[in-house]
């Protein structure tokens, strides 16, 4: 479960910092108010830039949390430039980064009970990652990467998937 968790979401996570700051540089260099790509949505009832790059630190280091059993991490989701996210992204990446494959251990029986609309839904650790919380972590560095992409920024590919 280690395996299939920390490291992908650890490369995304890198990888969209590293985006991030492309997109800053981006905007110094055509004279763009950062602002306009951090507000900007690709439809108006989608989340801004800024609230797509929080979703996916919260969904990485709170799947981390669950499936080790540990407690989970609260963010404070008062980011506002470029260099604030890719501090964020840091905060969540470096909390990931404090797990060890052992604490996975299980982790694919560990019943993880969250609260939804409606009410609580309990599943397996296995059904949680696959069915849940990479689903949601991928929509959402997906969806940075697309509002950076039609806004102009030079990227590709590879700059989503990392190295």
């Amino acid at each position: 479960m280690y395996r299939y968790s920390v490291p992908p979401m650890l490369r995304n996570l890198r990888a969209l910092s590293a985006i991030l700051a492309k997109a800053e540089a981006h905007c110094t260099a055509r004279k763009i108010e950062p602002e306009a790509l951090l507000g900007f949505r690709l439809f108006p009832d989608m989340l801004p830039l800024t609230r797509q790059v929080q979703l996916a630190c919260d969904f990485a280091a709170r799947a981390s949390a669950r499936l080790a059993g540990a407690e989970m991490p609260s963010f404070p989701d008062t980011e506002t430039s470029f260099a604030q996210l890719i501090a964020r992204i840091r905060t969540a990446t470096d909390y990931i980064e404090s797990f060890d494959a052992g604490q996975f251990e299980g982790a694919e029986s560990r019943s993880i009970t969250m609260k939804q609309r409606g009410g609580e839904v309990t599943m397996t650790g296995l059904d949680y990652l696959t069915g849940f919380a990479l689903p949601n972590f991928y929509f959402h560095t997906a969806t940075a990467y697309d509002i950076l992409r039609h806004n102009g920024l030079e990227i590709g590919k590879m700059d989503y998937v990392g190295s």
